[in-house]
């Protein structure tokens, strides 16, 4: 009476569904495990992004920071830079200032010294010819105190007035001291100049040393090859120069060549050449073997050499290619056409300019040096 078929089914039943109820529960709480498990896969992950996303901007905290400390730096520097750069620029300006100004001073200090030490005539010597005139050589308009005294050409000068006109003729490469008037050719003698210019000591020696230069040119003057002393040669027309002083030393007569610079061979006078091998005659040399001119100014011209021989006085000479055709020797002063080489008077007359070619055309080469005739 205690159970029936259908209970003891049921207790079957039970236990069946009771076994069923766990195995779905461990699969319930292996899934939920599984669940936990990704979900802390996951949440680790997170965090481990997260730390890295961290980390990430952490270090792009740092590199901004360094950025700005770099920038900051580069900003100092520049400013430091700048700073240097204006100290320098300043620094410059005030040399530069210094300099303009020690320079004027100095300038304006010798300005003073100048006229402090101005020459003065004696008011009581007698052998000057005091006038109470304008100081005709004081182009510059100084204004010297000095008395007027005359020169021998009648015009009234200063030392100081005079010591610079000579000066500046010595600079100009004259050898002589002719008066700065115009329409007055007068040439005064160096002793007139040194007396009348109270020429100090210094002011001599640089007076007849410029004067000894400018005369290599007029009066022709080489060295010695034998005792090196500068040697005057007085007759143009022979090579064979005498040196007195080889000649005393070496107690015989001494000639040496004046074209090749040699001991004389052969005899003598000769114009030509010694009897050395290569001697030969430099300046008719360089005029065969000159280039040929183009002139700037001058139309139609071809074939004139570049380099041409004074027809007065045989000064080698180079046209400078610009203005006119015509050039001054500055050893005899004459002006002479470079193209056909006639007086420029002569040329003009018949070509009537300057700047156009001659009537007879463009003169040969020459072949020889013309000897200068003073008269």
């Amino acid at each position: 009476m205690g159970s029936c078929l259908s209970c003891l089914s049921c207790q079957t039943t039970p236990t069946q569904l009771q076994s069923y109820s766990t195995s779905e529960e461990e699969e319930n709480e292996k899934e939920i495990d599984n669940v936990v498990d990704r979900e802390n896969v996951e949440e680790k992950e997170n965090v481990k992004e997260n730390e890295n996303v961290g980390e990430q901007y952490v270090e792009g905290l740092e590199y901004v920071e360094e950025q700005e400390n770099v920038e900051g730096q580069e900003s100092v520097e520049g400013q430091e830079y700048v700073k240097v750069q204006e100290n320098v620029g300043v620094q410059d300006y005030v040399e530069e200032q210094e300099n303009v100004e020690g320079q004027e001073y100095v300038e304006e200090q010798e300005n003073v010294e100048g006229q402090e030490n101005e020459k003065c005539y004696d008011p009581e010597d007698s052998t000057f010819t005091f006038v109470d005139r304008e100081d005709e050589m004081d182009f510059l308009y100084i204004g010297y105190k000095s008395r007027r005294a005359l020169m021998s050409c009648g015009h009234s000068v200063t030392p100081m007035s005079l010591t610079n006109w000579c000066r500046y003729l010595l600079d100009q490469h004259e050898h002589r001291f002719v008066c700065g008037q115009p329409n007055c050719d007068a040439v005064w003698p160096y002793k007139e100049v040194r007396k009348m210019a109270l020429l100090t000591p210094e002011e001599m020696k640089e007076f007849e040393k410029k004067t000894f230069i400018n005369c290599k040119d007029i009066f022709d003057v080489k060295s010695c090859p034998g005792c090196k002393y500068r040697v005057v040669r007085t007759d143009l027309n022979d090579l064979s120069v005498h040196c007195s002083v080889c000649t005393t030393e070496k107690k015989k007569v001494y000639r040496f060549c004046w074209q090749c610079l040699r001991e004389w061979k052969g005899p003598a006078p000769r114009s030509d050449r010694c009897d050395n091998d290569d001697c030969v005659i430099q300046p008719l040399e360089t005029l065969t073997k000159c280039s040929e001119i183009i002139f700037e100014d001058v139309v139609g011209v071809t074939g004139c050499p570049s380099i041409r021989a004074c027809p007065t006085c045989g000064l080698l000479l180079e046209h400078n290619r610009k203005k006119c055709k015509n050039i001054v020797c500055h050893r005899c002063k004459v002006e002479f056409c470079f193209v056909c080489l006639k007086v420029s008077k002569e040329c003009s007359n018949i070509t009537g300019s300057y700047f156009k070619t001659c009537s007879d055309g463009v003169a040969p080469r020459q072949t020889s040096i013309p000897v200068w005739q003073r008269k």
